[in-house]
C-alpha cells in the first residue's frame, strides 16, 4: 500500500512537506531522509507516515534514506513544541537538532603495520622500528617516536614493503561512568537534598526541583550525586546545562573526579568532527552525561532521565539570535517530554523560578550556609561621592587599600568590571563626534591589546585613526570610561610588584584558555585578576579573599525591566567569589548609589527581602512572573517603507481580554547593520494564550520583502 511521508526541512518553512514513499524503501518516523526541493537535494527527517491510497495530486518521491540514526519520538515532539512556544517555525530548531550532523564522521587513521617482508638492509635503528611495530597499530610519527628513531628510517621500511599502510576506524565509543567509586563527604544540608532528589528520581516521571544555595554551599556536590543517582538505571543519560564555556573545564574535571571519567563535551568550543561524534554517541546511548552549553538541549537523547541547569539565572540561557529561545524554560518542557527529572541551580535564583518554587510547582531545595569551614564574606558599600577616585582614575582609596592590606598578607584580590576592552566610548575633542559602528547605532570600543577599535553588537572593528574621520583633527580622539583593560592599566601602575591578569571573553578566546587562566589563578601565580562577569560565577579559588567590584550602579542603568535583578544577582555572584575557603572573604562595591535598594540588599546580604520588594513591584505591574511579556521587533533598510509597515501593523492588533500593546517606537539601537528598528512590547495576563496572540497578530499583515520581523517570548534584551 503506499504510503505518504511528511518530511520537516531545517529550513525556515512552516510545517513539512509531503512526499511519496518509494516501494521498499519502510520509511519509519525519526528516519533521515533525502528529497528532492526545487532544483536541489536536502537532507530532511519523517514526522508522520499516512495512507497515500486516493491522494489528489503526484507527489514526489523521497529519494532515499540517509545513514544516521534516526531521532528519537521525543526529540521530535520537543522540536515541534519549541518552534510553537517561540512562535517560529520549526525548521530552526530541527536544524539546531541536527547540527552535530554537518559534518562528516572522522576519516579513518592512516596506520603502519608489519607485512612480514624483510629490509634488504638491516640497521640497529630499523630493528627498533620493526620491534616497536610487533603487535600495534600506530601512525608513522607515533611509530618513530615508540622506536626513538627518526621519520626516515619508518619511511625507508615503509618504501622497502617491510611497513605497510593500514586504515582504521577512530574509536568512536566513550569512557563510561563508573559508579562505584565514593562520593565526597557531604554535610547535612547536602545529603537532605539529595534524599529529597533520589525520591524524585525513584518516583520516575517529571518532576522538577530548584536548588537554591548560597554562594560556595557545595551545590555541584548535590547535583553529582543526583546523576549517580539516575545513572543506576543503566540505559539512563544525564544532560548538565552551564551558560558560560569557560564554566565547563572546572565542572568536568569535578565529574571525572566523581565517575573515573570526562563527560561528552557539547559548546561552540568542540571541534566538528568530535561534535558529530558526541552526537552519534548521544542517539545510541553511549554518551551517559552530557556536558554543554543551551544548543545542548537539542542533543537526540535516547532515555533522558535527568536535566541539570547550573546556574539557571544566568542571562546567557537565552539565546537572542536565530531561533530565539529560553533554554531554562525549554529545559523543563524537554523534561517533560522525556518524563525525566529537572533540577535548577543557582545562589541567586531568578524570580521566575523562585515564584514556581513558592507557588509548589518546583521542589525548594535550599542550602543557606557555605560548605565546610568557609563563611560568606563582608559585604561593604564604597560611596563614590565621599572617596572618589583621582582625576582620570577609577579605583577609590578605600579599595586601593584594601588590595593593599590583601596583597601584603600573600592573598588573591579581584576587581570586577562587566565591560570589555579598554573604554566604552571614543570622542573627538575637537567636534564631540561619537565613534559608533557603519551602519549601526553602537558605540566602538576601544581594546588597546589589539590597537582597534570593535563594535561589540556587530562584531565590526578597525584600526584606531590617528584624526577624527569627521573633522579631520589629528590626536584628538580620547577615550572616555572604563573597561577591564584600563582597569588592569591602573592595578598595574598602583602595584608594580604583583602579577596581573584580565579574565574576558577577549582575553580568553576558547575553552583552554579559560582552563590556563583558572588553573594559573588556583595555583596562585595570579595576584590580582581584572575579570568580566565570565569569571564571576562558578569558580573556585582558594587564595581570592578579596573583590572589588569597580562600577556596581553599570547594570543598573537603562531600561532594562530586569536591570535590579540581574545587577543583586551578578553583583552577589562576583561577591561570593571571596573567601571561600579558611581565609575569610570581602567584597567592596564602588556605587554612587549607596542607598538603592538593591546595594542596601547586598550589604545586608538580605536576599529574601530583595525579593520580597521586587516581586511585590512585580506584580504591581502585571510583570513576569505575574504576567507575560512578549516583544515583536520589525527592521528594514528603508525607513518610510518600515514606518508604513509597523503603522499597519498598529491598526490590526487583536481585540484580546488580558492584553496591552505598547508601541510601535524606535528601539533604543535603532540601526543596527544598516537596519531601522521598531519595537513592540505586549504584556500579558498569566492565563492569556501569548503564543497565540501574536501569531495571530502577525498573519493579519502581509510582511514586506524588505522587512524582517522578530518575536521574542519573555525577551530580555530590550534594546
Amino acid at each position: 500500500m503506499p504510503r505518504i511521508a511528511s518530511v520537516l526541512l531545517p529550513m525556515p518553512l512552516p510545517e513539512a512537506f509531503d512526499y511519496a514513499e518509494p516501494e521498499g524503501l519502510d520509511l519509519a518516523v525519526g528516519d533521515h531522509v533525502a528529497v528532492p526541493l526545487g532544483p536541489r537535494v536536502i537532507r530532511g527527517v519523517v514526522t508522520a507516515l499516512r495512507d497515500g491510497t486516493g491522494g489528489n495530486r503526484p507527489l514526489k518521491a523521497v529519494l532515499g534514506k540517509v545513514a544516521d540514526p534516526p531521532l528519537p519520538p521525543g526529540v521530535l515532539t520537543f522540536v515541534e513544541w519549541a518552534a510553537r512556544y517561540s512562535v517560529d517555525v520549526p525548521g530552526w530548531p530541527l536544524a539546531m537538532a541536527l547540527r552535530g550532523l554537518r559534518h562528516p564522521p572522522p576519516k579513518p587513521d592512516k596506520v603502519l603495520v608489519l607485512t612480514g617482508v624483510q629490509p634488504t638492509r638491516m640497521t640497529p635503528a630499523r630493528m627498533k622500528a620493526l620491534a616497536a611495530a610487533q603487535g600495534v597499530k600506530l601512525s608513522g610519527a607515533a611509530l618513530a617516536s615508540a622506536a626513538g628513531v627518526s621519520a626516515g628510517v619508518v619511511k625507508g621500511l615503509v618504501d622497502e614493503g617491510a611497513l605497510a599502510v593500514d586504515f582504521v576506524e577512530p574509536e568512536r565509543g566513550l569512557p563510561q561512568p563508573d559508579l562505584s567509586l565514593p562520593p565526597r563527604q557531604l554535610n547535612p544540608g547536602q545529603a537532605a537534598c539529595v534524599e529529597v532528589l533520589t525520591e524524585m528520581l525513584d518516583a520516575g516521571g517529571f518532576q522538577a526541583a530548584l536548588l537554591d544555595g548560597v554562594t560556595g554551599s557545595g551545590k555541584t556536590e548535590v547535583y553529582l550525586e543526583a546523576v549517580a543517582e539516575a545513572l543506576k538505571d543503566p540505559d539512563a543519560q544525564v544532560l548538565v546545562l552551564l551558560p558560560e564555556i569557560a564554566l565547563t573545564q572546572a565542572v568536568m574535571a569535578r565529574f571525572e573526579e566523581r565517575f573515573g571519567a570526562l563527560p561528552a563535551e557539547w559548546h561552540s568550543g568542540v571541534s566538528p568532527p568530535r561534535r558529530r561524534q558526541v552526537w552519534e554517541a548521544v542517539a545510541s546511548g553511549n554518551a551517559r552525561i552530557v556536558v554543554g552549553a543551551r544548543s545542548a538541549l537539542f542533543l537526540p537523547f535516547r532515555k533522558l532521565r535527568l536535566i541539570v541547569v547550573d546556574e539557571e539565572h544566568d542571562s546567557s540561557f537565552k539565546q537572542e539570535e536565530g531561533f530565539i529561545y529560553q533554554a531554562r524554560d525549554l529545559a523543563v518542557a524537554r523534561g517533560k517530554i522525556e518524563g525525566a527529572s529537572v533540577l535548577l541551580a543557582s545562589a541567586t535564583p531568578s524570580l521566575e523560578s523562585l515564584y514556581n518554587a513558592q507557588t509548589g510547582r518546583y521542589r525548594w531545595l535550599r542550602l543557606s550556609a557555605r560548605h565546610g569551614a568557609a563563611q560568606l564574606p563582608d559585604i561593604g558599600l564604597i560611596d563614590m561621592r565621599q572617596t572618589p577616585p583621582e582625576p582620570g582614575r577609577w579605583l577609590s582609596p578605600p579599595l586601593i587599600k584594601a588590595m593593599a592590606v590583601t596583597l601584603h598578607r600573600g592573598e588573591q584580590a579581584m576587581l570586577f568590571l562587566n565591560r570589555r576592552g579598554y573604554a566604552p566610548l571614543v570622542l573627538c575633542r575637537a567636534c564631540g563626534e561619537k565613534m559608533k559602528s557603519p551602519d549601526t547605532d553602537s558605540w566602538l570600543v576601544e581594546h588597546r591589546y589589539t590597537g582597534r577599535l570593535v563594535c561589540h553588537l556587530t562584531g565590526f572593528s578597525m584600526k584606531k585613526p590617528e584624526a577624527c574621520p569627521h573633522c579631520g583633527a589629528k590626536d584628538s580622539l580620547v577615550s572616555i570610561g572604563p573597561g577591564v583593560e584600563r582597569v588592569e592599566e591602573e592595578a598595574r601602575h598602583l602595584f608594580p610588584e604583583a602579577r596581573v591578569a584580565v579574565f574576558s571573553s577577549d582575553t580568553v578566546m576558547d575553552a583552554e584558555g579559560a582552563k590556563a587562566l583558572v588553573a594559573s589563578m588556583a595555583a596562585g601565580e595570579i595576584d590580582i585578576l581584572v575579570a568580566t562577569q565570565a569569571a564571576a560565577k562558578g569558580h573556585n579559588f582558594p587564595n581570592l579573599t578579596l573583590v572589588g567590584v569597580v562600577d556596581a550602579d553599570l547594570s543598573l542603568r537603562g531600561g532594562d525591566l530586569r536591570a535590579g535583578e540581574r545587577t543583586f544577582q551578578l553583583l552577589a555572584q562576583a561577591a561570593g567569589r571571596a573567601g571561600r575557603h579558611e581565609k575569610p572573604g570581602r567584597a567592596l562595591l564602588q556605587t554612587y548609589a549607596p542607598d538603592h535598594a538593591v546595594m542596601q540588599a547586598l550589604a545586608a546580604q538580605d536576599r529574601d527581602a530583595f525579593v520580597e520588594a521586587e516581586m511585590a513591584m512585580r506584580q504591581e505591574a502585571g510583570l513576569p512572573p505575574f504576567g507575560r511579556l512578549a516583544a515583536l521587533i520589525a527592521s528594514g533598510p528603508d525607513a518610510a517603507a518600515l514606518e508604513a509597515y509597523v503603522e499597519a501593523l498598529a491598526a490590526v492588533i487583536p481585540n484580546a481580554e488580558g492584553v496591552e500593546v505598547f508601541g510601535p517606537a524606535d528601539a533604543p539601537l535603532a540601526l543596527v547593520r544598516g537596519r531601522r528598528r521598531k519595537r513592540f512590547l505586549v504584556r500579558a495576563e498569566r492565563n492569556v494564550d501569548l503564543q497565540g496572540f501574536m501569531a495571530a497578530w502577525r498573519a493579519r499583515t502581509k510582511i514586506p520583502n524588505s522587512v524582517r520581523v522578530v518575536i521574542d517570548i519573555d525577551p530580555y534584551s530590550f534594546l
